[in-house]
């Protein structure tokens, strides 16, 4: 695997790590730290999807985007793209005053970034 593979699995892991916490905090939790995490624990492991298989890795967070990229190296994502869409909306929508997720929104946005993740790490060999 790539040196850069691996750095970008590192800290997409941080994401999931981070989601996961917060998700689970009793006390005021953030839901909107929680999509936000989602969002950009999958955009990374896309970035490393990217890279391993040689591509340029674009400077975008759209994940639909980055998922057209990838199709046609990785066809196996396609059934993915609902899962990215949904998510990929959690890159800015719930970081600035306006809106706020809330707790139906971030288990959503959880489950999605978990399956993604999941056919991610197993597609890199990490599964």
């Amino acid at each position: 695997m790539k040196p850069l593979t691996l750095e970008w699995i590192e800290k997409a892991e941080r994401d999931f790590s981070t989601m996961e916490r917060e998700y689970r905090v009793r006390k005021e939790p953030n839901y909107d730290g929680v999509c936000f995490h989602a969002q950009q624990c999958a955009e990374k492991y896309l970035k490393a999807q990217i890279v391993e298989t040689g591509l340029p890795v674009p400077k975008s967070h759209d994940l639909v985007f980055l998922l057209e990229k990838l199709l046609p190296i990785r066809p196996m994502f396609e059934f993915l793209r609902e899962d990215l869409a949904y998510l990929s909306d959690f890159s800015v929508t719930f970081r600035y005053p306006g809106e706020s997720a809330e707790k139906e929104t971030a288990l959503e946005g959880r489950k999605r970034c978990r399956r993604f993740r999941a056919v991610a790490r197993e597609a890199l060999g990490i599964g």
